[in-house]
């Protein structure tokens, strides 16, 4: 679990990640996470993407249906003009950003504001989703969370697209993707892979 980072300094910005596949608890700790700083009576703001209306048009809300008010932002940018004066910045399904999300985290992390961002780490193809592999290497701490496999009960860091679509964004539930391990990943994949 993690244990959040206590600064004394007046420059206490950093960048935290929660990454994971699907189904395996990322926007639940970053909930979490966002509550006890909430307790703690530092200021707040939460962004969404637009993109993700899958439970609540202003709400960030988890697989279990945790919920925590949201700001919907259609670009990165917006969140440097919503911030004001903020000490914490939640920022869930970071990997729907563009690329501009890499420098607005920074510049916040670079003010004294702790960032914390979820996000799929790999796609459905098991490749690095958007701006993810960049917001990692920005970090401070990160946090690799995992589901359970559905085939097989292993640790899943895997999200399986049971559809055939092609598009590399397909907002969808359990209807449409599975948590799945390495092994059972690969396995179902290796049909759809090129050779």
């Amino acid at each position: 679990m993690f244990i959040e980072h206590n600064s004394t300094s007046n420059q206490s910005g950093w960048i935290e990640v929660i990454c994971g596949s699907m189904f395996s608890g990322k926007t639940e700790e970053l909930i979490r996470r966002l509550r006890r700083a909430q307790i703690a009576n530092q200021a707040v703001e939460i962004f969404k993407p637009a993109i993700d209306t899958r439970y609540s048009e202003n709400e960030v809300v988890s697989h279990n249906q945790t919920t925590i008010p949201s700001t919907v932002v259609q670009s990165a940018q917006q969140i440097l003009l919503l911030t004001g004066e903020v000490k914490v910045v939640g920022i869930d399904e970071a990997q729907f950003f563009d690329e501009e999300i890499v420098p607005v985290v920074t510049e916040l992390a670079n003010k004294g504001i702790r960032v914390i961002i979820a996000g799929l780490d790999m796609d459905y193809t098991a490749n690095p989703f958007g701006p993810m592999p960049a917001l990692l290497a920005k970090a401070e701490f990160i946090t690799k969370v995992h589901a359970i496999c559905q085939k097989c009960g292993a640790l899943a860091n895997h999200s399986y697209r049971k559809t055939l679509r092609p598009d590399q964004v397909f907002l969808g539930e359990k209807e449409a993707y599975e948590p799945r391990c390495r092994a059972c990943f690969y396995e179902s994949m290796s049909p759809r892979l090129p050779r």
